[in-house]
């Protein structure tokens, strides 16, 4: 069976591309977005198979690509998952690409971005062994380096210091690095936007509120994405996100990115995070992306 894709260009259904999960989302089906994108990957002419990054039976030779999607057991194991990368990258072509998640998989990565003049949001790192030093006149974020959906991430006032000092002495005793940075306050009001790029180009953004409410403890489950919806972004945002995307080491090609933005005191855009490597990509609330989703994924087997 044949199919054309972009401008006349010939797809075969001998094309495979693996959509990589892990194994706790393939259980339980957390992932909404990927059903819906290997349907629209065969739609656009290519085999797509979901797959668990760990699975030792995996042959990644066999794919034209393996498109990281779900992954999002990765922070636990972020060791493991970057040796998989640089396999899966010397196997077949990784989307996106081994030292991409290399450099992604730390938050140390905000320092790269800042020393490269993206404005980003205020961040110091404290690593096991270093002396704690703690904002004492402003309320402030804890979270790990390596870390998704708010997982030992927590907010604290001032007066908190003691619970504070505990939250990163359990952190240092598992050997992570932690990130502290001032509680913006703007996210209580303006949400935090998360804009979307496939294939080098904006596809679409989403606008979700707090996910940090005072009090919460840091080892509590929390929901990392509340009261989601589409947005906008303002040409100001739009700029913040390129510049970011510019500033990757190595100017790679990236089939897909997610940037991150909060407003600063200043009301301009911040980078809060730059997602490279498993990002939420939020199909339900911009089904129109899905189809635009999937071409650039077979056109990048091709």
């Amino acid at each position: 069976m044949e199919s054309t894709y972009g401008q006349g260009v010939p797809v075969t259904r001998s094309t495979r591309i693996a959509l990589v999960t892990c194994r706790e989302v393939r259980e339980t089906g957390y992932d909404r977005d990927l059903p819906v994108l290997a349907g629209a990957v065969e739609e656009a002419g290519a085999e797509a198979v979901v797959v668990c990054w760990d699975d030792p039976d995996v042959g990644w030779g066999d794919f034209d690509l393996a498109v990281i999607r779900s992954t999002w057991d990765y922070t636990w194991r972020s060791a493991e998952f970057v040796a998989w990368a640089e396999r899966c990258g010397q196997a077949t072509t990784l989307a996106n690409p081994a030292d991409v998640v290399r450099w992604n998989a730390d938050k140390r990565y905000l320092g790269d971005l800042s020393a490269a003049g993206v404005p980003v949001v205020d961040t110091h790192f404290l690593a096991p062994g270093d002396p704690v030093d703690l904002p004492e006149e402003q309320e402030y974020v804890i979270k790990p380096t390596s870390g998704a959906g708010a997982r030992f991430a927590a907010r604290y006032a001032p007066g908190e210091h003691e619970t504070a000092v505990r939250h990163l002495a359990r952190m240092h005793a598992e050997e992570l690095t932690a990130i502290v940075q001032p509680y913006v306050r703007s996210i209580d009001t303006a949400g935090e936007r998360a804009l979307q790029f496939f294939g080098g180009r904006f596809l679409h953004a989403i606008r979700k509120g707090a996910v940090l409410e005072p009090g919460t403890a840091y080892d509590e489950d929390k929901v990392p994405h509340p009261n989601l919806r589409p947005w906008q972004p303002t040409p100001a945002e739009l700029a913040v996100a390129e510049r970011a995307l510019a500033a990757v080491p190595g100017e790679p090609e990236l089939l897909y990115a997610r940037v991150d933005l909060v407003d600063g005191d200043d009301g301009e855009p911040r980078v809060m995070e730059l997602e490279l490597i498993e990002p939420n990509l939020f199909l339900s609330l911009h089904t129109d992306s899905v189809p635009v989703a999937a071409e650039a994924i077979v056109k990048a087997a091709r």
